[in-house]
């Protein structure tokens, strides 16, 4: 039985995530997101709500979790509730000091994040992403479209292999980037939607950076920043740059059942990316400023 009564549930559209999301509103007015699964789901969104609670107890402001059970529909959990402006569309319209700032303390909460350990026994990391890398050329491969110039992602990703090994594996947000970040009213900074938490290589988890760097490059640079206390090692950029050669490969077949505009979003972040990296021949991104 749930402590929480809702008098009402409005949809929220927005996200990828299959997931039912609801505003909630209890009789006092008070707003909840209410979030609903497939009840098969149910293992997965349980360890999902439990880890959401470790990472709450080191202090990262966030979604809180608050409940988790089983209704009609399958499986739930009720969150806190933001009210503030996703960080994608405020960014844009703060000065580059801001932003700035707000990517710096981005970083610092990811350090947080990444302070919870993955599981004793897992899968080595090397192997793991060897096979996940694999798959992805061989989509890309299959692929009636390709990128300009796209062989430069599988031949970057096949010259830096090496640099898989000894990589150790800790919980990730998955989603980490501007499009999962909200500022509240006061201009606290706020991460949202931990549905595709996983365990791998910490730096793996910046592989979603591209989309920070089109929203707001210096959000991007102060990310970095903020993770490594301002002392980037090289090794972050060449292994960040493998990372996202791999994502960006299997970018493009993921798009096309979704139509044109996803097509044509991928192909352009695909140009972006080989211009900041020079075609995968720097590690160092254009869009990364100290």
């Amino acid at each position: 039985m749930s402590q929480f009564e809702f008098v009402s549930k409005t949809p929220v559209e927005k996200g990828w995530s299959g997931d039912k999301k609801y505003c909630a509103v209890t009789a006092d007015g008070a707003k909840y997101l209410l979030r609903v699964s497939p009840i098969e789901q149910y293992e997965r969104k349980k360890s999902e709500f439990e880890l959401m609670q470790r990472v709450a107890a080191l202090g990262v402001p966030m979604c809180e979790a608050l409940e988790f059970g089983t209704c009609d529909e399958g499986v739930y959990s009720v969150q806190t509730w933001i009210d503030g402006r996703d960080a994608e569309e405020l960014l844009p319209e703060l000065s580059e000091e801001e932003q700035y700032r707000y990517g710096y303390e981005s970083g610092k909460i990811l350090q947080k994040i990444h302070s919870i350990p993955a599981p004793e026994g897992i899968e080595d990391w090397a192997v793991y992403f060897n096979r996940k890398a694999d798959r992805k050329i061989e989509m890309y491969e299959e692929c009636p479209l390709k990128y300009e110039n796209g062989h430069a992602f599988i031949e970057y990703i096949n010259a830096n292999r090496h640099l898989l090994q000894g990589r150790p594996r800790t919980y990730q947000h998955g989603d980490y980037y501007v499009g999962n970040m909200m500022i509240d009213k006061s201009g606290k900074l706020f991460i949202i939607d931990f549905n595709r938490n996983d365990f791998g290589d910490p730096w793996e988890e910046f592989n979603r950076i591209v989309w920070c760097a089109q929203a707001a490059p210096r959000f991007a640079s102060g990310m970095v920043d903020g993770y490594f206390d301002s002392n980037v090692p090289m090794e972050f950029w060449r292994l960040l740059a493998l990372y996202i050669s791999s994502n960006t490969l299997s970018s493009l077949p993921w798009a096309i059942p979704f139509g044109d505009g996803e097509i044509e979003t991928m192909t352009n972040q695909a140009a972006d990316v080989l211009h900041w990296y020079d075609n995968m021949q720097n590690p160092v991104p254009t869009w990364y400023r100290t």
